[in-house]
């Protein structure tokens, strides 16, 4: 089993002056801790699980692109970007950037978009959940034609292209991950068009399993091997030495041990790389017991 770290909370004391410090030590600790990837949260308001809008949220692929500039190895994704914020042309030629400067180490993460609140605020079109998917499929089938190298006019229902012409390619194509959970459509496009798919672990392993099970009937569906699919499932997850300390967040941490246990669980089911966010994250010290866990699940 993989891991990798998601960043989704900024809100640190004496912010904003103290994030671009703070992030650049979680970078080169998540890197050094043996972690596969590092992943932000593509939103521009704080969402509400976490917090108020008003609290402290980046701009992914700019946050990202600094990421790149402060690692060597590790690979760089927003989970997930929102279809709607920005055009299938202009994503693609964003996720490439970023893939040539990092060396090769983008992920392109993807999904319908929910968050309504901020595309009211921010003036950004929210197309009812049809339409969303509707494109989300377009944005799906434009970019894999750009990292194609294919510049033949691209004419959907809602986007046209005249020339998708994408100069430079990537270093290494970025893998495709679409994020949710919906049977009909959402892993349906998985089986389709993605190389991973990336699913909430509160669900329970039962509801994981089945979803997993889903996704490889659509893709006997369409003669495609369900293994060249990465199955991933994004978690939280706060490391203290003997486990058991109330957190910030009001969550309980786990001793390595412990989280070895539950990520265990996940990987019987199935589960190919854990993302999770984690509530002692600008901790230095929670790092050496991520470097333990890394080293101790490799084999899950």
């Amino acid at each position: 089993m993989k891991l990798g770290l998601q960043v989704s909370h900024w809100s640190w004391p004496d912010a904003p002056a103290s994030i671009g410090p703070t992030f650049t030590r979680i970078a080169r600790d998540a890197e050094q801790a043996g972690l596969s990837s590092l992943w932000v949260m593509d939103h521009f308001f704080q969402i509400p699980a976490l917090g108020p809008p008003e609290a402290e949220m980046l701009e992914a692929y700019t946050t990202l692109g600094f990421a790149a500039g402060l690692t060597s190895s590790i690979e760089l994704g927003a989970l997930v970007t929102g279809v709607t914020y920005r055009h299938p042309g202009i994503l693609a030629k964003t996720v490439t950037t970023l893939d040539v400067l990092s060396g090769g180490r983008a992920w392109l993460g993807l999904g319908a978009a929910w968050f309504e609140e901020e595309h009211r605020s921010l003036g950004v079109a929210y197309p009812p959940v049809t339409e969303r998917f509707e494109r989300l499929e377009e944005t799906l089938q434009i970019i894999g034609q750009m990292w194609d190298g294919d510049e033949t006019p691209y004419a959907g229902r809602h986007y046209r292209l005249a020339r998708p012409l994408n100069s430079p390619q990537p270093v290494r194509r970025p893998r495709v991950l679409i994020g949710g959970g919906g049977e009909r459509k959402t892993l349906r496009l998985v089986a389709r068009y993605a190389d991973a798919c990336n699913l909430f672990d509160y669900s329970g392993p039962g509801v994981l399993r089945g979803k997993f099970d889903v996704l490889a009937r659509h893709c006997a569906d369409i003669g495609r091997d369900p293994q060249e699919i990465e199955h991933t499932v994004l978690s939280r997850l706060a490391l203290t030495r003997d486990g058991g300390e109330t957190m910030c967040t009001g969550e309980i941490s786990l001793s390595v041990a412990q989280a070895v246990d539950k990520l265990g669980a996940l990987a019987e089911i199935g589960t190919d790389t854990v993302y999770f966010a984690m509530a002692n994250v600008t901790d230095p010290h929670a790092y050496d017991l991520v470097a333990e866990l890394v080293e101790q699940v490799v084999d899950l």
